[in-house]
C-alpha cells in the first residue's frame, strides 16, 4: 500500500485587502494568522486552493 503524501502549507502574507476569493481561500484552509501552519493530505483539491494563494503561502512536501 503507498504511503499517503502530505504538504505543511505556511502562511507568510497577511490575507487583509486581498479579493474575497484570496480571504476565503485562507480561511477554509484554516489559516488566520502570519506563520500559522497546517497540514493537509496532498489531493488536486488543495493544490488547486494553494496555486490561487500561492503568493500568500509557502508549501512544504512532508515525507
Amino acid at each position: 500500500m503507498s504511503e499517503v503524501k502530505r504538504v505543511l502549507v505556511t502562511q507568510i502574507a497577511s490575507g487583509n485587502g486581498r479579493k474575497p476569493g484570496q480571504q476565503a481561500t485562507l480561511i477554509a484552509l484554516g489559516l488566520n494568522k502570519i506563520s500559522k501552519s497546517r497540514e493537509f493530505v496532498d489531493t488536486p483539491e488543495i493544490r488547486g486552493m494553494v496555486k490561487k494563494i500561492a503568493h500568500l503561502v509557502k508549501v512544504e512536501e512532508l515525507a
